[in-house]
């Protein structure tokens, strides 16, 4: 990791992407204001244990406490491993994976890459053509990518639109590397208009997939691990898909069958 900003410019860019303002910080983080003006503006320089309560206190995620950390002339406090090498982890990713069945999930990190899948998942995945599996195989490049699964999307422009404001409000909340590139070449893409036709029930926007003849309905959730102190842990997000409408609920258990 490379790091071209002093620690307080770090300080003062997380209070604002926060908007919070020096005293509130200040009091939440048990620390004068005149410390923290000192600390953003280089006058004082943060020990490790004031980097991690203003980390805390804002949110930060871990692979960018490390660039405090090193900012401060620190070593990282937080470990990075490949995911192969998560240990209990990943067999806790991979359970879930399974658990969920038939419920298409996967998990994916937070450039939205694919990590894992079950067989559910895995079936809908064929239909990507190969040019957009290579790995990494980015998920949402293969759903909203005109030669991807976005053909077969019957309300494409509200699904389109949901992915867009879920990854904007990801770059604000994270500042991911390659969250921003991701973005502009998801916009990129031909925007289908959303004329309403397309109906749902008011709570949430499906995602409504042509397949196998029919049309399946899907709702979902996210999941992410409670207290992470690896890198790649804290950036890992376990996406499941349930059925919106019993014909959806039908196919799955039917798919179910075909696994047994």
């Amino acid at each position: 990791m490379t790091v071209t900003e002093p620690v307080g410019a770090l300080v003062r860019k997380w209070r604002l992407r926060r908007q919070r303002s020096q005293l509130d910080v200040s009091v939440a983080a048990d620390l004068s204001t005149r410390h923290l003006s000192y600390i953003e503006t280089g006058r004082a320089m943060p020990s490790r244990q004031m980097i991690e309560r203003l980390c805390e206190e804002l949110d930060v995620p871990l692979r960018e406490r490390n660039a405090f950390y090193l900012a401060a002339g620190f070593a990282p406090a937080y470990a990075e491993r490949a995911y192969a090498d998560l240990a209990a982890a990943r067999t806790a990713v991979e359970a879930v994976l399974t658990g969920l069945e038939p419920h298409p999930a996967l998990a994916v990190n937070v450039r939205w890459e694919l990590l894992a899948a079950n067989r559910a998942m895995a079936v809908f995945l064929d239909g990507v053509p190969d040019e957009l599996r290579r790995p990494p195989l980015n998920v949402l490049r293969a759903t909203l990518h005109p030669d991807g699964l976005a053909g077969r999307i019957s309300n494409l422009g509200q699904w389109r639109g949901h992915v867009l404001r879920r990854i904007r409000r990801q770059l604000a909340s994270t500042a991911a590397d390659g969250l921003a590139d991701l973005l502009a070449e998801l916009e990129s893409y031909p925007a289908p208009h959303d004329d309403g036709s397309v109906p749902y029930d008011g709570l949430v926007i499906p995602l409504r997939l042509s397949f196998g003849g029919g049309e399946l309905s899907f709702l979902y959730t996210t999941t992410v691990f409670g207290a992470p102190l690896d890198v790649t842990l804290d950036e890992i997000a376990i996406e499941a898909f349930f059925p919106a409408d019993a014909t959806t609920a039908d196919v799955l258990q039917d798919m179910l069958k075909e696994f047994a």
